[in-house]
Parts: structure tokens; C-alpha cells; sequence
């Protein structure tokens, strides 16, 4: 996703192995759709790593120096495809969990209400 005009995922490496029977689908990607991906997103830099032994990952590296490790392992060529274009899209900043449902400057006078109040 571009934030303010400028995409935020600077590196994509794409880590598979070439005997593994778990990376069939992202070396089907890589045969037929990693060209079309790379002619689409020229202001992306695709990496291919070669882990022997080992499940395959998509790792996405950002602007604000984050990184996203996406597991395809037995995914098939459309997932891999799919997941890649999600690394692409997202901002890559941390998930942050809110504290309350509700958030506003002026908290209830009155207190939160619980089902244990005795009148």
C-alpha cells in the first residue's frame, strides 16, 4: 500500500527449497508468476534464496524498517500469489492491540457498568 504516494515494501525475498515437496507451489509461482509480479511492481526488489531442507517464506522488508514473514508452505501457486500481493499492500507496521473497545477523551462520570451492582 502506498502511504502518501509512496509504496512502503522496498524488498521482497522469496526463500524455497528445490526438492521439497511443501515448496511445489511456490516454485510453480516462481516459474509462472513471479515474472508478471516483478513487470507490475518495478519499484519492488524480488530476492530468490535457495534454503535447502527447509519450508518455504515470503519476507517482506519495509520503509520503516519492519519485516513480515509470511509461511506458504503447501500453498499453491494462486495462495503464494495471493500472500505476496498482501506483503505488498500492507503498510508493514506492528499490530497494536487496543486497550478498550471504546475510546474517547471524556470517560463516564458515572463509572463502567457490571452486572454484579447491588440496588
Amino acid at each position: 500500500m502506498a502511504l502518501r504516494g509512496v509504496w512502503q515494501l522496498k524488498k521482497l525475498v522469496v526463500s524455497y527449497c528445490n526438492w521439497g515437496g511443501s515448496s511445489r507451489g511456490i516454485r510453480a509461482f516462481m516459474e509462472s508468476e513471479l515474472p508478471a509480479f516483478k513487470e507490475q511492481n518495478p519499484q519492488l526488489e524480488v530476492v530468490t534464496e535457495l534454503n535447502r531442507g527447509q519450508h518455504p517464506f515470503l519476507k517482506g522488508l519495509y520503509k520503516n524498517k519492519n519485516e513480515r514473514v509470511v509461511c506458504v508452505r503447501n500453498l499453491s501457486q494462486d495462495e503464494v500469489l495471493e500472500a505476496a500481493t498482501k506483503l505488498r499492500n500492507s503498510l508493514g507496521r506492528k499490530v497494536v492491540k487496543m486497550k478498550t473497545r471504546h475510546v474517547t477523551k471524556q470517560p463516564s462520570v458515572q463509572g463502567t457498568w457490571s452486572t454484579a451492582l447491588k440496588l
